[in-house]
C-alpha cells in the first residue's frame, strides 16, 4: 500500500492549483487503496466514504489527477483504464492474463527510458513503457492443479 497520507493529499492537490476537496480526497484515498484500480471500483470506494458523489464527478477528478500527474492512468492492452499513485518514475507493470491482476515492476535497468530503442526514428525518448504478460501466482496455481495428469499404466 502506498505510504501518502493525507496531508500529502492536500499538498499534491495545492501545488497543482487544483482545490481541496472531499471528492478528490475521497479519490486519492481510494486510489491509495486499490492501486492499479479501474474507475468502478475507484467509485465503489468512494461512494463507502461519500455516498453522495456521483459517477460523473469520479470520472472528472481521476481525469484531473491524471491531468495534473498525481496518478497515473494505466491501460494494458484489453483492460480498461486503472490508476494508481506510482508517479515519475517510469516503472513498469505485469498483467495476469487470467484474472487482470496487475503489479509494479522496477525499471529493467534502472534509468530512463529503461530501454534503447534499435531505431529512435529521430525521436528524442524520454520514457519506455513495458507491460509483461503472465500468470499471477493463483491462476498458475489453479492452471498446474487442473492440468490433464498423464495416464498411468
Amino acid at each position: 500500500m502506498d505510504d501518502h497520507t493525507e496531508a500529502d493529499f492536500v499538498q499534491l492537490l495545492r501545488g497543482a492549483d487544483l482545490r481541496v476537496t472531499r471528492p478528490r480526497l475521497a479519490v486519492l484515498r481510494a486510489v491509495r487503496s486499490h492501486p492499479h484500480a479501474d474507475t468502478a471500483s475507484v467509485l465503489a470506494a468512494v461512494r463507502s466514504e461519500e455516498p453522495t458523489v456521483s459517477h460523473q464527478a469520479v470520472y472528472d477528478v481521476l481525469g484531473a489527477l491524471a491531468d495534473h500527474g498525481i496518478v497515473r492512468r494505466i491501460q494494458p492492452a484489453g483492460s480498461v483504464a486503472r490508476y494508481e499513485l506510482r508517479v515519475g518514475d517510469n516503472h513498469h507493470h505485469v498483467v495476469c492474463r487470467s484474472c487482470g491482476t496487475v503489479a509494479d515492476v522496477d525499471c529493467a535497468v534502472g534509468h530512463r527510458p529503461c530501454l534503447d530503442a534499435s531505431d529512435d526514428h529521430g525521436f528524442v525518448i524520454d520514457e519506455a513503457e513495458v507491460t509483461y504478460w503472465g500468470l499471477c501466482p493463483a491462476c498458475a496455481a489453479r492452471t498446474a492443479g487442473s492440468a490433464p495428469q498423464p495416464d498411468r499404466p
